[in-house]
């Protein structure tokens, strides 16, 4: 199939656009894109009209699927408040592709997430980077497990406090999280080691083969964060880095990655006081890479470009934003070299959009993902 007539945002090569350009696809993936006239012999070919050719965009961190729309404990699988320490989780078990909300971010042009575990645990679970079309979730990975979820600040503080056990105060939740790594990584330098559940799921982590995405609102505890991660030489991204603006220059020498957000929203608990839709820009100027999360349910999915232009219009520039809900999520969740951008040998994920993608009168008009047309 090819797509023709088509203003070409290839998120590549500089955020390079073909003006006037025509994309060639197959087999779920795209075989070749060029300026001008197509002058190939497919016969399946739809013409554009000279809308705007985007890549899927991408949330890096959800909980889609998990905290299942119009649904309240039957539909909520998001945190295991029995165990502060459960890596062992998978979001893969319990993500429910029927959820309307997949078809809701599908529509809205979001064609790939990263969905997992609540923020009530230290130590939360394993995120699965999915596609958001399908009806069995094992067809719809791209990546699981993509990273291991940890959690600092006031969440895993109030949900244990409640049950008057470890860990009701910061220092007992990052002493929680040393305690799993420093069991994790003598049980990985062990030859025969007697199978420990919770070392085997953390192996990876401590070994570098996973990511840590730590939940972090306030500067304190985005410092404790990096602290942890040092001491035990994980490879880490910052989720929300809500105060991550107040101390850009800090995250930037640190080569710190973060999923910014959610913006969308109110300010629900202390730790989002400083919460700004600026944040974004200034950490983006800094030389920090972000990707933008609107941390569904919190923001639906499908408002992941409108809080894109919220960022844009609060400084964030117009390449950085596109970049942040594309390109930089795939290169974070290190899935870059099958989505995030439009060239030869990706997965054929994008949309057709009339007039500016991330303004309320953007209009979605098409959507593919692998190379089918969902919209």
């Amino acid at each position: 199939m090819v797509i023709k007539n088509a203003e070409i945002h290839t998120m590549e090569e500089g955020f390079r656009v073909i003006g006037s350009g025509w994309i060639e696809f197959d087999g779920g993936v795209i075989r070749a894109l060029g300026e001008g006239d197509y002058t190939g012999s497919d016969s399946d070919e739809i013409d554009a009209g000279g809308a705007g050719l985007y890549p899927g965009f991408i949330d890096g961190h959800s909980h889609i699927g998990i905290i299942e729309d119009s649904l309240t404990f039957e539909g909520d699988d998001v945190n295991e408040m029995t165990d502060p320490v459960t890596p062992y989780l998978r979001a893969i078990d319990c993500i429910n592709p029927y959820d309307r909300a997949f078809r809701e971010a599908y529509e809205g042009g979001v064609t790939c997430v990263a969905a997992g575990p609540g923020s009530a645990n230290p130590i939360g679970g394993q995120f699965a980077c999915i596609k958001t079309c399908g009806r069995r979730i094992d067809d719809m990975i791209v990546k699981a497990p993509v990273s291991m979820k940890m959690a600092m600040g006031e969440n895993p503080k109030r949900v244990y406090h409640d049950k008057g056990r470890t860990p009701e105060t910061r220092m007992a939740t990052a002493a929680v999280i040393r305690e799993a790594l420093f069991k994790a990584k003598r049980y990985a330098g062990d030859d025969k080691p007697a199978f420990d559940f919770r070392c085997e799921a953390l192996k990876p982590v401590i070994n570098g083969e996973l990511t840590v995405h730590i939940h972090s609102h306030r500067a304190d505890d985005i410092f404790t964060a990096i602290r942890i991660c040092k001491e035990f030489s994980l490879d880490y991204v910052i989720v929300h880095c809500t105060e991550g603006h107040l101390i850009a220059d800090y995250l930037a020498a640190e080569h710190v990655r973060a999923f910014v957000g959610p913006n969308l929203t109110d300010r629900s608990k202390p730790e989002l006081a400083n919460s700004t839709f600026a944040n974004a820009g200034i950490l983006d100027k800094a030389g920090v890479l972000i990707g933008l999360t609107v941390d569904h349910p919190v923001t639906p999915l499908q408002y992941l470009p409108i809080c894109a232009g919220y960022a844009r219009k609060a400084g964030l520039s117009d390449d950085s934003a596109l970049a942040s809900i594309t390109i930089n999520p795939a290169k974070i969740l290190g899935v870059d070299d099958r989505v995030g951008s439009l060239k030869p040998g990706k997965d054929a994920d994008f949309s057709i959009i009339e007039g500016d993608p991330l303004d309320v009168k953007g209009c979605v008009r098409s959507v593919w993902i692998n190379g089918s047309q969902v919209k």
